[in-house]
């Protein structure tokens, strides 16, 4: 087993799960959204990680459309969270060229949050370097219900034809159309489930499951991760003679 990164075989599209904030919080006698907080640290320790090794496309499952049920005050104060660290991380993000993107019920956010990212978003536009995606009010299962009434509405205006419906007439009419396949899906806390989380786009990829609590996880646990990840052998459905 090689337990060095080979900049030969990088993964694309790295995404993750973010899991153990409360936990983390609860342990050392903290509110919930004292996790919150210190997991934005874990955050720039990846960031750092796949600029270092050229990764370019990282996607972070921020807020799911199930995270609307948890109290109001925890909910705010997230919102709040996600304006403030886009406030003051946007010089950084520009420094370092990094695109901001985002996936999921945009609309649904707060208007003081969504006027925010929409502003990052477009004031990063044109940078290249790496496109971290952020899926925020994000329901992978509410992805695919609207990308089939889109489609339906389609085929029912005979815009596009039913016969004409592949993987790759579904992937135009996902929020991720503009992004490749994830290749290594991380998820952090300890849970091994994938929650609702980009269900069509993890087909192939790798899963990785590590106890660590997300406040806890730093670019070397992400570098281990992807360790990992190139020492499975990707056959797609083939045999390794195939390959």
């Amino acid at each position: 087993m090689n337990n060095e990164i080979l900049n030969s075989n990088l993964p694309n599209h790295i995404a993750i799960i973010m899991d153990g904030n409360g936990r983390w919080a609860k342990k050392i006698g903290k509110q919930r959204i004292f996790g919150h907080e210190n997991g934005a640290k874990s955050v720039k320790e990846c960031i750092s990680g796949a600029l270092d090794l050229g990764i370019k496309n990282l996607t972070l499952y921020v807020f799911s459309m199930e995270n609307w049920e948890r109290p109001k005050f925890e909910v705010n104060a997230l919102m709040k969270l996600l304006v403030s660290s886009l406030e003051n991380e946007f010089d950084s993000l520009n420094k370092n060229n990094i695109k901001i993107t985002a996936i999921g019920d945009i609309n649904s956010l707060t208007s003081n949050t969504r006027k925010k990212l929409k502003e990052v978003i477009s004031k990063t536009s044109k940078n290249n370097k790496l496109n971290l995606n952020l899926a925020i009010s994000y329901g992978s299962r509410q992805e695919l219900v609207n990308a089939i009434k889109i489609i339906s509405y389609k085929v029912k205006n005979n815009i596009i034809s039913e016969e004409k419906i592949d993987e790759n007439i579904i992937n135009e009419h996902l929020y991720t159309r503009n992004l490749p396949s994830v290749d290594l899906l991380i998820r952090t806390g300890g849970e091994s489930r994938v929650s609702n989380f980009l269900l069509w786009q993890i087909a192939y990829a790798e899963l990785f499951f590590t106890d660590i609590l997300w406040p806890d996880f730093r670019k070397e646990d992400f570098f281990n991760a992807i360790v990992d990840y190139q020492n499975r052998e990707r056959r797609f459905g083939k045999i390794s003679e195939q390959k």
